[in-house]
């Protein structure tokens, strides 16, 4: 099959999981046979002078990377114009897809959408090439505010979401939990949800065993570095863990835009010495820091599926996540790993207390955990179920759904 796929994250834009998923997902598909076109955008601050757009093909995909417009609009203060102005570059070199470079008509049989920030350029695009548009959603605005989208910018990007899944004729999440927040968000009467999880490449993440330990005890969180992914809970628990094993440390490993909060959190519980943050890790290092870890904390408030999980596992690192979400469908307590209820900072101490104490069933559940990653997270198989999902949705009509009014409390209970 034809496949246009838009994202706003591609190599070597990767801002988080999405950027990975969806490489993984295309070159994975373009094995199979599959001619792949991923539309994306240039570096964020490149000056389309000087860097204009790009179309050439990595891996057996053909990427094309819009050039940034010359605008004046920050993704920190002006998100939806900055957004937009995106969305513009997308489908002004999306509309050149429509002929190969020999000047041959070219159209896709699907289009691809991943999550709300290219609904715009995908919508427009299904709509100019007349056929079927196919959305993954990776998260939504209110389950990242634990069910509120009171804020302005939050229903804004709440009303987008719904405008992408209304228009969706197939709908795709990585996680059981994830196909439930939609529905219960957007629904009754959404597009079939096909639940199709992330994938690994183990291959990639080796696993070591676990030595004898040679010292303090060490801690790894690994993310970006937002108020959802819980690392403050972790760095609020290290005292408690600390009482229980002196000298234990906490390296957090990621960027984004909490980090000097997060600092500051760590000198407010009197841990900052303990506390390390080392931004971004490549490839190689990541391993090397996995594979030396006693446990891999995962604390978040809200995770569609976590694929740092897949990683950890992979490596065999003990894992203490929240049994939020994704996580609390990758992470079996007791069995592959431990796990908590989210925003509790006893039981995620307690959890990582449990772990240090025991280092051999720490090590049965990493191998447990190891063990779980079959067939089902290759990604051969996550493109072979995804390439079902543009058939069917090929066959079929497309028919945009009735769309529903933002609400101030989308998800009760949360």
């Amino acid at each position: 099959m034809k496949v246009l796929m838009v994202s706003w994250e591609y190599p070597p834009v990767v801002i988080g999981g999405l950027g990975r998923h969806v490489h993984h997902l295309a070159t994975a598909l373009a094995e199979a046979g599959h001619e792949v076109v991923v539309l994306s955008r240039r570096p964020t601050g490149t000056d389309p002078s000087t860097h204009p757009s790009t179309d050439e093909y990595s891996e057996g995909v053909r990427v094309v990377a819009a050039a940034q417009d010359p605008h004046d609009f920050d993704f920190g203060t002006d998100m939806m114009a900055w957004v937009l102005a995106m969305g513009h570059s997308m489908v002004r070199s999306g509309l050149t897809l429509r002929h190969t470079a020999d000047g041959a008509p070219w159209r896709p049989d699907v289009v691809h959408a991943h999550d709300w920030l290219v609904a715009h350029p995908a919508i427009a695009l299904a709509e100019f090439f007349d056929v079927p548009l196919v959305s993954t959603i990776h998260a939504t605005e209110a389950g990242r505010h634990s069910g509120w989208v009171s804020g302005k910018i939050s229903r804004q990007v709440h009303a987008v979401e719904s405008w992408l899944v209304h228009e969706s004729d197939s709908l795709i999440t990585c996680s059981a939990s994830m196909s439930d927040e939609i529905t219960e968000l957007f629904g009754p009467g959404l597009a079939e949800v096909r639940v199709i999880r992330n994938g690994i490449d183990a291959g990639l993440w080796p696993f070591a065993t676990r030595r004898a330990r040679n010292g303090a005890p060490h801690l790894l969180f690994v993310g970006r570095l937002e108020y959802e992914k819980g690392i403050h809970d972790a760095i609020a628990a290290l005292p408690r863990i600390r009482r229980a094993h002196p000298g234990t440390t906490l390296t957090i490993a990621g960027d984004g835009t909490q980090e000097q909060w997060l600092v500051e959190q760590a000198r407010k519980h009197k841990v900052r010495k303990a506390t390390r943050f080392v931004g971004r890790l490549g490839h190689d290092d990541l391993v090397a820091m996995l594979h030396t870890a006693d446990a891999a904390v995962l604390p978040s408030h809200y995770e569609p599926f976590g694929i740092v999980a897949l990683e950890a596992a992979a490596t065999g690192t003990p894992l203490v996540t929240t049994n939020v979400g994704g996580l609390g469908e990758a992470v079996i307590d007791g069995e592959t790993g431990m796990s908590c209820a989210p925003r509790d900072v006893a039981g995620l101490a307690a959890a990582v207390v449990a772990v240090l104490d025991d280092p051999q069933a720490a090590q049965r559940h990493a191998i447990a955990a190891r063990d779980r990653l079959t067939s089902d997270f290759d990604w051969h198989t996550v493109a072979a179920d995804t390439a079902q999902v543009y058939l069917a949705a090929k066959r079929g009509e497309r028919e945009p759904h009735p769309r529903r009014p933002t609400i101030e409390h989308a998800l009760p209970g949360r």
